[in-house]
């Protein structure tokens, strides 16, 4: 499965709704984005903590109510000021319904309020909520919500205790993934995490910046036409989902070797 990092933000601006219909157009399984909130309540999708460096305004989402926050235009990955303004999670899941899955990252303090967006929009099955969290600290700050999202949770495999982190989410909550983020690919996880399949659960690798994957990025795979470190080496690993900031290339790549439909 491939996942679209902010969805295609080579062809549109990041996070917008342009960007993730140009994605889902060349096939995607997945979209990433990143949540925030309003002054008036409402989740939308903005990555920073402000809206400076993707928009011609200033200052935080939540310094503003939603019918103000709109009057805003998003920039494409030139800087250049587009016709694109901000979506709300209600807006993309519109979009997306029925035909592929949102990945919600920085999605933890908003959980309550995508939890009811997507119930409202009947669009529960499409989204899959994710923290690095520990399982105990979710379960006590989500018990009402917990066994009824699709979940994935996010392990550092640089840091001690990472497989009894993944053991423990597996004994209670069953998560449909596990992404794997490393800088050193000398993990004993990378090299036998057959354990991480049991009870259905993939693997995620992501394919972007090389502090994520020790190096076995889109770069080296794109740039430097290398595929045998990166994706190739990233599948080899356990990988049944990339996420990737080259989809287009990620996926001719794939569908060449028979890999996706």
């Amino acid at each position: 499965m491939v996942a679209a990092h902010r969805g295609d933000w080579r062809d549109a601006p990041e996070n917008s709704l342009l960007a993730f219909k140009y994605a889902m157009d060349i096939g995607v399984d997945i979209i990433e984005l990143d949540l925030n909130k309003t002054k008036d309540g409402i989740i939308v999708i903005m990555h920073d903590q402000t809206i400076d460096r993707t928009t011609d305004g200033k200052g935080s989402p939540g310094d503003y109510t939603l019918a103000e926050l709109k009057k805003f235009h998003l920039k494409n990955g030139l800087g250049r000021v587009t016709v694109n303004a901000i979506p709300t999670l209600q807006e993309v899941m519109k979009l997306i319904k029925g035909k592929i899955l949102v990945n919600l990252d920085k999605s933890y303090l908003y959980y309550n309020e995508a939890y009811q967006v997507l119930k409202t929009t009947g669009t529960l099955n499409q989204a899959i909520f994710k923290t690095t969290e520990a399982y105990e600290t979710v379960r006590n700050q989500y018990p009402a919500i917990i066994d009824s999202i699709t979940f994935m949770a996010v392990i550092d495999l640089d840091k001690p205790g990472a497989k009894q982190s993944i053991e423990n989410y597996q004994r209670h909550i069953k998560p449909v993934a596990f992404e794997l983020n490393f800088g050193k690919d000398t993990s004993a996880i990378l090299k036998s995490n057959r354990f991480i399949n049991r009870n259905g659960a993939r693997i995620w690798i992501n394919s972007l910046w090389a502090s994520l994957n020790a190096g076995h990025d889109d770069d080296t795979a794109v740039d430097l036409g290398n595929t045998k470190d990166s994706w190739e080496w990233i599948i080899q690993h356990g990988a049944t989902i990339i996420q990737t900031d080259r989809p287009r290339e990620l996926l001719r790549y794939l569908r060449k070797r028979n890999l996706h439909s």
